[in-house]
């Protein structure tokens, strides 16, 4: 039939959908064929369900003679709608935030059981991507499913060195990408979510900050899906800054939020994990750490006073301590680093000075902790990144006293 080579998001326009068992937002950028293998995948999936597909309408989707592979009782709509951009001169894509927000409002009004957001590409494409973060969430075993990348040593550095071990610490489970970007949210959480001010972006809630803890606050039960190398974008060290304040920013907004919550933690445990570990081959690649050390080094003579109304004068002593040594003997201890982030912390929650100041101020400290993490990774290669990411991990967490006490009374503190 000609409709056959129509591409189904024109033939979805033509009606209105008004209910969904299962959202899928797709914001990775797939072609058509991987976009149909994945749906033929959901559509596997227990049960007559209704599937409702969001994929970016700048990229093609898949005609139905492309989905007919995925022949099955489930039923796959596609909903471009769900992820439309701003009109008029000069608008251009969507933020991550407003993004999130607009797929979970489209799971409340579908009366979804469950939403699942691909974000990221990985190196050996995987039909089962969403399938699998959706299973879970439709046989009420998990509220929350969050990725757990096979990584190199040095992709998502932000993630290992603070929000992953901070979390950890602060909600007591070991989640090792809270932030995803991927999620499947269960109807309960995404509800809560959208009742807790993420629909009008009040209170400080960002989606892909905000979710983890609220379901861990909310004991829902959250689990780790084992998946592939996720392709990360080359790191862009000019523009560590804006990263820094654009990430960091709405996890310490949550740590304010969500006091109540952490400090009652005491432990960390594991969460259910699904499926297997990816294993990647040896990764032999070296990090040069010259231009690091130099904004380390610069910035601890120029912005001593801006870091003194951060950090306690011990702090301040040895960073000037690590500022004089040789590059190949640089290392950042990491009860030092600890009490850097939860110092910071602290200061964005009294608004020490202007967030978007402080959280920049913070850029030089990162970037010498990741000169530090590359050389003991680099010194003789015995060191093992899983290994020195566990130890991180817990000395944020036998730091945590240090933040309890500096949270609940500051000025014992203050520097």
């Amino acid at each position: 039939m000609a409709t056959d080579s129509i591409p189904l998001e024109r033939q979805q326009n033509t009606k209105q959908i008004e209910t969904a068992d299962l959202v899928v937002a797709i914001l990775a950028e797939m072609d058509p064929e991987a976009v149909a293998a994945m749906c033929a995948s959901l559509q596997r999936l227990p049960g007559a369900l209704h599937i409702a597909v969001a994929q970016d309408e700048q990229h093609k989707s898949p005609t139905i003679a492309d989905l007919a592979a995925g022949d099955n009782s489930s039923s796959i709509s596609f909903v471009p709608s769900l992820l439309s951009r701003p009109n008029g001169p000069g608008a251009g894509p969507l933020s991550m935030a407003t993004t999130y927000q607009s797929i979970f409002a489209a799971g409340e009004k579908l009366q979804s059981r469950a939403c699942c957001i691909v974000a990221s590409r990985l190196e050996s494409s995987s039909a089962e991507w969403a399938s699998q973060l959706a299973r879970p969430l439709l046989d009420g075993k998990a509220d929350l499913v969050t990725p757990r990348y096979a990584r190199r040593k040095f992709e998502g550095l932000l993630n290992v060195a603070v929000i992953a071990p901070l979390v950890r610490s602060l909600y007591g489970k070991r989640l090792h990408n809270p932030m995803g970007p991927d999620f499947g949210v269960s109807q309960r959480l995404f509800q809560r979510m959208q009742g807790s001010g993420v629909r009008s972006g009040t209170n400080g809630f960002h989606p892909l900050a905000s979710l983890a803890p609220a379901a861990l606050c909310e004991n829902l039960q959250v689990a780790e899906l084992h998946c592939g190398t996720r392709v990360y974008p080359p790191p862009d060290w000019t523009n560590t800054s804006s990263l820094l304040a654009e990430a960091l920013g709405p996890v310490f907004a949550d740590m304010e939020r969500n006091a109540s919550c952490w400090q009652r933690t005491r432990i960390s445990n594991p969460v259910a994990a699904i499926g297997q570990p990816v294993m990647v081959p040896q990764d032999t690649v070296t990090l040069d750490t010259s231009r690091m050390l130099e904004s380390f080094q610069l910035a601890t003579r120029e912005l001593q006073e801006v870091w003194g109304l951060v950090l306690p004068p011990y702090t301040l002593f040895e960073l000037r301590k690590l500022s004089r040594l040789p590059a190949e003997q640089f290392r950042m201890p990491d009860e030092l680093w600890v009490r850097i982030v939860y110092d910071f912390a602290l200061a964005h929650r009294l608004r020490t000075i202007n967030r978007d100041h402080l959280l920049k101020s913070m850029t030089p400290l990162y970037l010498g902790w990741v000169a530090s993490y590359a050389h003991d990774l680099q010194a003789d290669g015995t060191v093992v990144p899983d290994q020195r990411i566990e130890r991180l991990a817990a000395a944020f967490e036998a730091g945590k006293p240090y933040l309890v006490s500096r949270w609940r009374w500051p000025d014992r503190f203050n520097p």
